[in-house]
C-alpha cells in the first residue's frame, strides 16, 4: 500500500547560511542554520523569503533533529507558512562528510521531515488540509526537498 503521492506534489531548494554552533545544551549539540532564500516548484511556484531557520539539535547516538520554519511566497503572491520537523542519521563518515559540505549521494543517509502548510491565500487553501512528508539532500549550503502529500 503507497501512502504518499507517488510524485512530489512540492520540489523545494533552500538556500542556507553558516551553521550557527550553539554547543552542547541539555538536549544537545544545539545549532541554527538561518534560511536566506531558496526556489519552490511543483504544484505550486514561488520562492523561500528570507528569515526562516532550521533549529537542529545533534542527539548522543549522532542523529541530527531538525526543526525548520520558514515562509513560501507564490508566485501570485500568497504567502505560505512552512512547519518542518524530521531526522538525519547515517554511518558516522558519511554524516562526517556531509558536515565538510561535501556532495554526499543521498541513498546514504536517512534525511526525512514532516511537514504541515497554513496559508490564507484561497487559491492555496488546498495546503491547509495536507500533511506531507519529504526526503532531503543536504548540500555545502543548502537543502533539497522533494515532498510528497501523505494520501
Amino acid at each position: 500500500m503507497n501512502l504518499t503521492s507517488a510524485e512530489p506534489i512540492l520540489r523545494i531548494h533552500a538556500e542556507l547560511a553558516d551553521i550557527q554552533q550553539f554547543g552542547k545544551t541539555p538536549v544537545g549539540e544545539r545549532r541554527v542554520i538561518n534560511i536566506l532564500g531558496g526556489t519552490v516548484e511543483g504544484r505550486l511556484t514561488g520562492r523561500i523569503l528570507p528569515g526562516g531557520a532550521d533549529w537542529q539539535f545533534i542527539r548522543n547516538d549522532g542523529a541530527a533533529h531538525v526543526e525548520a520554519r520558514y515562509t513560501i511566497q507564490s508566485d501570485t503572491g500568497g504567502l505560505i507558512l512552512v512547519n518542518s520537523e524530521g531526522i538525519r542519521h547515517g554511518p558516522p563518515e558519511v554524516l562526517a562528510r556531509l558536515m565538510t559540505g561535501e556532495m554526499v549521494d543521498p541513498s546514504l543517509y536517512y534525511f526525512r521531515t514532516a511537514m504541515r502548510f497554513e496559508t490564507g491565500d484561497p487559491t492555496l487553501d488546498w495546503l491547509n488540509r495536507v500533511l506531507a512528508v519529504a526526503r532531503g539532500q543536504r548540500e555545502r549550503n543548502a537543502v533539497k526537498l522533494d515532498v510528497y502529500e501523505v494520501i
